[in-house]
């Protein structure tokens, strides 16, 4: 089986200045996988690189085994950028059905392909409204409806949550986890807490260059649990330096501490022992997390 995205040596210029360099990737299908970096970082590039916009000044990109944007990738890779519309003169049933029809639906498979899509967005109501009569929140799920026209294996969505209310976002976060099963979603976002509840993986750019496409995972050695509290307490650190196996703390910002320490066999496991300290010394949390929230990992910890 080819993997799903692959990279080799690929670097990319505009004019002189160098949007990528030396990226190199090998992914396989399955779970969302993240694309993060800051304002500049080159993450447009790499999303159009993938989907075929642009060509690689140096090295070589592959998707499902094709040349990105070859014929053999119609129907298998679908993008949404940002900033994607829809045409105001025409009903989300009309325009959705054209698009069916560009990818060789006839007329009677074009629409049901439409009302198929609506219905995973939950907007089969829409199916004769035009767009200025929806919300945002409803234009983008239209938008990302028509991203999953013909069940394509790989989706590119570029801040596809951006500007949303939670129950929108939380819908497309929905969405999403329920066809990673069979189709894989590349996010790009500046929402970590949004990726870090979706994805495994991520490919992180930093000034053109991949610093890493692989989430830290737990060691077999030294684990880690990241405690968030609501308001700072005093002596926090010693108190949970003083727990059964803890081998260090680490205050990563206001408010949250990252415990590393080793667990022992048939030792009680480390996040009930924090849970109960947090209710014996009354602290109110706002989460624990198994690991390095993803912020931490890409930014404090160096991962």
């Amino acid at each position: 089986m080819s993997l799903l995205i692959e990279a080799k040596g690929v670097s990319h210029f505009f004019g002189s200045k160098q949007a990528l360099s030396d990226v190199n990737i090998e992914l396989e299908s399955g779970q969302p996988i993240a694309l993060v970096g800051p304002n500049g970082a080159g993450k447009t590039t790499l999303f159009s690189l993938i989907c075929g916009y642009l060509q690689p000044s140096q090295g070589e990109i592959r998707v499902l085994g094709h040349k990105p944007g070859s014929a053999a990738l119609f129907g298998q890779l679908s993008a949404l950028p940002q900033d994607a519309l829809l045409s105001p003169d025409f009903s989300v049933g009309e325009q959705l059905s054209l698009f069916a029809r560009l990818q060789g639906f006839s007329s009677a498979q074009a629409r049901k392909e439409c009302e198929r899509v609506l219905e995973l967005v939950d907007l089969s109501q829409t199916i004769n409204n035009r767009p200025n009569e929806l919300s945002h929140g409803m234009k983008k799920r239209v938008c990302i409806a028509q991203a999953l026209m013909g069940e394509p294996k790989l989706v590119m969505l570029d801040e596809a949550t951006a500007g949303l209310d939670p129950v929108n976002a939380r819908a497309i976060r929905e969405l999403v986890s329920s066809l990673c099963g069979q189709t894989t979603f590349v996010l790009s976002s500046h929402d970590l807490s949004e990726l870090e509840r979706l994805c495994d993986r991520v490919l992180y750019l930093q000034q053109g260059k991949l610093v890493t496409h692989e989430l830290t995972s737990q060691g077999a050695q030294t684990r880690y649990l990241t405690l968030q509290l609501r308001e700072q307490n005093d002596d926090i650190i010693a108190h949970l330096q003083a727990l059964e196996s803890v081998i260090d703390v680490t205050n990563s910002q206001r408010n949250e501490f990252v415990i590393g320490y080793n667990q022992l066999a048939g030792d009680v496991a480390m996040d009930i022992k924090v849970l109960q300290l947090c209710h014996e010394r009354q602290w109110q949390y706002r989460a624990l997390v198994n690991g390095h929230t993803l912020e931490n990992q890409l930014f404090a910890t160096g991962a």
